[in-house]
């Protein structure tokens, strides 16, 4: 709290600070000149990245004389109408040329305020750009504050000229206030920052506006470019229920009006755009550039090369790293002097270029074959929280049965119990020794039309059983098509069992190639982005238009969301919109989208946690005398054993922190920031489950706790689990095909005897094929690298300045150390041979859930935020 009133300061004494901000041309890529190519954009921006920085003394005297100006605001002295008084303008001075806290790009400018006696304690400050130029605010620091000593302002924001804007830019101290705490002179300032920031709702926005609002998915369709490009609206739509997202107000489109018109450029509240060196915000146009300019050239050197669409065997597909790609003169031209392209695809020599070996098959290269293998990536592989205890017998179907007939598996007790080591179904249910991966309620629906194109594909179960030495075996995989005769039939379902000899072996491989394909598609669009990035965006929405900057649970939240809400712009732009990178090589193709909209439907908030979801799913039971009150029925799990020392991290700091603001359930029920933002993030951002039973009330501090702690898990931990293996597992495309393209041969058919004769070449005919690896594997490794300037979980932007109370500054401390400790459990827990499932036949520790990285393609850290 600010102490004192008047009183303080000596009538025209001088309060000295600094000014640190950065330029806009050492950000934005877009002051390359608009006649660069895709790829020379692209070479300049990680240019920019890699250093080549020159901030000099005559580039800065833009800023200087009377350029930028700022007045302080009074957090103790009110005028009359009751508000803080203000100071005088005043203008930066001196550029700092050595100030050892400055970061990249950054500067530093003194400033001196006329700040009188009666004027009381600095609580906020205006901030007038009369430049043409934007630039980024990072901080102001006021030194040798009468009663006060040093006062920080964390900024961070663009800042326009000053005629852009309706109102006045402010900027609050790093104080942190409960809305009954706020000091009197400072309440308008915020609530009118807050009215700011929430708009009125009308008109298309614009790039310097800082309003966020929301809106239903209905930009990822172009009918008015073709009618094959229109999309169903997602959201405020009982078919199709969705999160809501970022608003942007364009113009709807011509053909469609319920869809919003496509524009290159997607609007974001500024301040969500990248204001930092981080290569990710380059990442945007080198994703863009990747679909449009760089992976056409590589598939079309990749088909000369070898002369054919197709790999013709597992040697041919190893060559993308082994060999590399020969490319022509004229390709390696454009893509060579782009670096981090060179270190995607490793130059070798002067016209070849190699993908890095995925890791999954660094140490070995065929175990990724194997059944343990498969197996184990149900549980330490990229979409490790899928898997199910099976507590019925058989599969039973929540699908409707007039609808789809009858979907109950044709999994028999005698394809099971030969492996069952002498149990009976029953008994291997009883002694929690069966599981499923089941990829059949929400394909099946869709598989009529998915089949109807290109890709041909099945719904499907796979039975595992949990065997002594704590791994698990696959015993049976049930693929199952729409009948021929209409859906209501049913399904025309055949079971295929292990086999490690002959045609039968590959007849295996294949079916094993069907579940992950269908597990690579739930993975993309599911787990990973419904269920971390869409979630979240309206999070990030209702928090900036009801918790002001001053809230103590803004201040929490806040590096959650870094990058967020551009990242997502950036998948509805190239990634997830009609015809995009997803709907081009993966099975679900079109509907893609629109499948992770029925899955939004099972969608429970409070299940989002890792102990909940464990639970559900019933691979782990309630065990107070467990380390973390859940006992795991897989003891190997290395997902859930690892993320249950993250979450329980996550949980202990959120809970000190939030024992430091409220002092009773009381003062979280009477909280009116708090309880407005709960309200509108359940009755708009997650609109479509506003009726649920399942939402927290948010009127105590358990629950204040809990929710917080779903929320920064979904954000840090579940998504770099779900994220960061993209490439480690699926880089290489046998592992974890995108499609598949032909049904399974059939005894006695052409494909069964091509089949027996060249089993390779039947494998790489029906899962992904060459051009669309050569997008995924670029794709997923941009996708899976961390950016040079991330932060991580137990690490925050400013350092020890993003609040004033010291209490939460030791505790975060605490929480970072927890981490370390943690990071060295889990190294320990990877040396311990006697636990399979942590490195299986591949030799590839599980190192998701280690807290901490190096930038580049690790495998391994947890960012604070989906910010990538």
């Amino acid at each position: 709290m600010f102490s004192g009133v008047t009183g303080l300061v000596n009538r025209g004494h001088k309060l000295k600070g600094t000014v640190v901000l950065m330029q806009k041309n050492v950000l934005d890529i877009n002051a390359l000149t608009s006649a660069q190519s895709a790829t020379g954009i692209i070479g300049g921006a990680i240019g920019i990245v890699g250093g080549v920085i020159g901030n000099t003394v005559d580039t800065l005297t833009s800023f200087l004389g009377r350029s930028v100006a700022l007045k302080l605001i009074s957090a103790t002295a009110a005028d009359g109408s009751g508000k803080g008084k203000v100071g005088k303008q005043t203008f930066l001075e001196g550029l700092i040329t050595s100030l050892p806290t400055l970061g990249a790009g950054q500067s530093a400018f003194d400033i001196r305020f006329e700040w009188d006696t009666d004027m009381g304690i600095p609580g906020a400050f205006y901030i007038d750009n009369f430049m043409q130029g934007e630039f980024f605010l990072v901080s102001l620091t006021l030194e040798d504050v009468p009663n006060q000593g040093t006062i920080h302002f964390v900024c961070n924001s663009w800042v326009y000229n000053s005629k852009k804007y309706q109102s006045d830019r402010i900027f609050f101290a790093n104080k942190t206030y409960l809305p009954k705490d706020i000091p009197a002179p400072l309440v308008k300032y915020v609530e009118d920052e807050l009215k700011t920031l929430r708009g009125d709702g009308t008109g298309e926005r614009k790039e310097h506006e800082r309003i966020y609002d929301y809106d239903v998915y209905n930009d990822l369709g172009d009918p008015d470019k073709n009618q094959k490009l229109a999309r169903p609206v997602l959201g405020a739509n009982s078919s199709f229920p969705y999160p809501r997202r970022g608003r942007t107000g364009r113009k709807p489109s011509k053909k469609d009006p319920k869809s919003e018109s496509r524009s290159d450029t997607v609007y974001l509240p500024r301040d969500e755009s990248f204001g930092h060196l981080k290569s990710s915000d380059f990442l945007v146009y080198i994703l863009k550039s990747a679909s449009q300019n760089v992976i056409p050239q590589l598939q079309s050197a990749l088909t000369l090369q070898f002369n054919q669409p197709e790999f013709n065997s597992f040697d041919d597909v190893r060559g993308l790293y082994e060999g590399g790609i020969k490319l022509p003169t004229n390709v390696l031209s454009q893509i060579s002097p782009i670096p981090l392209f060179k270190e995607l695809f490793r130059t070798d020599g002067e016209q070849t270029l190699k993908f890095p070996l995925p890791k999954v098959v660094q140490v070995e290269k065929s175990a990724w074959m194997t059944d343990e293998e498969f197996a184990r990536e149900t549980i330490a592989g990229v979409n490790p929280h899928i898997i199910t205890r099976l507590q019925e017998f058989p599969p039973q179907s929540k699908l409707d049965k007039q609808l789809y007939g009858d979907n109950t598996s044709t999994i028999t007790r005698e394809h099971l119990e030969p492996n069952l080591g002498g149990l009976t179904v029953e008994q291997a249910i009883q002694s929690n020794k069966l599981y499923i991966l089941d990829h059949h309620e929400i394909l099946f629906p869709y598989l009529r039309k998915i089949n109807a194109t290109d890709t041909k594909a099945y719904a499907t179960r796979t039975i595992l059983f949990l065997q002594n030495n704590g791994t698990l075996k696959p015993l049976a995989i049930e693929l199952s098509r729409p009948h021929p005769q209409g859906d209501n039939f049913g399904p025309v379902s055949n079971v295929y069992l292990p086999a490690d000899q002959g045609v039968e072996a590959s007849i295996w491989l294949l079916a094993k190639a069907y579940v992950v394909v269908n597990d690579s598609c739930y993975h993309q669009l599911v787990s990973h982005w419904l269920n971390t990035h869409a979630v979240v965006e309206p999070f990030i929405i209702a928090t900036n238009r009801h918790l002001s900057v001053v809230h103590p649970i803004h201040k929490l939240l806040l590096p959650h969301y870094r990058d967020t809400m551009n990242i997502n712009a950036l998948a509805r732009n190239v990634l997830v919109n009609a015809e995009g990178i997803i709907e081009s090589t993966f099975l679900w193709g079109n509907y893609s989208l629109e499948m992770s909209a029925i899955s939004y439907k099972d969608w429970v908030f409070t299940e989002q946690g890792l102990p909940a979801d464990l639970i559900k799913r019933g691979v782990a039971v309630e065990d107070s005398a467990s380390p973390h009150g859940i006992r795991l029925l897989i003891e190997d799990y290395p997902y859930a054993a690892d993320g249950l020392e993250i979450w329980d991290a996550i949980k202990s700091w959120v809970q000190e922190y939030v024992a430091f603001y409220y002092n009773s359930d009381a003062a979280v029920a009477q909280d009116s920031e708090l309880q407005a933002f709960w309200k509108e993030l359940v009755e708009v951002g997650h609109g479509d489950k506003k009726n649920e039973p399942w939402w927290p009330k948010l009127q105590t501090r358990g629950e204040l706790v809990e929710s917080c702690t779903i929320l920064i898990w979904t954000a840090s931990a579940l998504h770099a689990a779900v994220n960061f293996g993209q490439y480690p597992y699926g880089g290489y495309i046998l592992n974890r095909p995108t499609l598949s393209r032909r049904f399974m041969p059939e005894k006695g058919s052409a494909e069964y005897e091509e089949l027996a004769k060249n089993p390779q070449k039947v494998y790489l005919k029906t899962i992904t094929g060459k051009n669309d690896t050569l997008t995924d594997l670029t794709i997923i490794e941009v996708l899976s690298r961390h950016a040079s300037d991330e932060l991580y979980l137990g690490q925050r932007d400013g350092g020890d300045v993003w609040t004033s109370d010291t209490q939460p500054l030791e505790a975060f401390k605490r929480f970072g150390k927890k981490l370390a400790d943690i990071e060295q459990k889990l190294i320990q827990r990877n040396n311990d041979e006697t636990l399979r499932n942590r490195y299986g036949p591949v030799k590839m520790p599980y190192t998701l859930l280690y807290p901490s990285s190096e930038e580049g393609l690790t495998f391994r850290g947890i960012p604070n935020s989906i910010s990538i």
